[in-house]
């Protein structure tokens, strides 16, 4: 995790110098009417350079709160060491794609006609109850 904290220290300071570099060379060059810099630009790069700089100190702050190194930190480390159990998925289950259609018709009813999206939450509802109750009845019953 170290290696990381310094990745993105090094990687605020890089966005820094360009916001930088960006500011005075968009302020010589003319762009705007006033004289001044671009913005845009220059506010979009600046921003970059703190959210790099919020990951590095967060990431500073976990690992100093852990007192451990990550597994992929580790000269003596396993493959198997960073990988942790995610839980159970089923492969041939067809209601996430059901759930994933019915959000997409509801974005779709949102966007076209509000009625579209009372059909989506019927469908969302019927589905989500199907994939939470998908191992109580029928073929994969425990």
């Amino acid at each position: 995790m170290r290696a990381n904290v310094v990745l993105f220290w090094i990687l605020a300071a890089f966005f820094a110098a360009a916001a930088a570099v960006y500011g005075v060379w968009s302020a010589l060059s003319g762009i705007e009417a006033n004289g001044g810099p671009e913005w845009v630009g220059l506010v979009a790069i600046s921003l970059s350079a703190v959210l790099a700089a919020f990951i590095a100190f967060y990431l500073g702050r976990v690992h100093a709160a852990q007192g451990a190194e990550l597994p992929e930190d580790r000269l003596d480390a396993n493959i198997d060491d960073g990988d942790p159990e995610l839980g159970f998925f089923s492969p041939w289950s067809w209601w996430p794609i059901m759930l994933a259609g019915s959000a997409a018709l509801l974005f779709l009813g949102l966007a076209i006609g509000f009625w579209i999206s009372f059909i989506a939450v019927g469908i969302g509802v019927i589905s989500l109850v199907g994939w939470v109750y998908e191992y109580y009845r029928g073929n994969f019953a425990r």
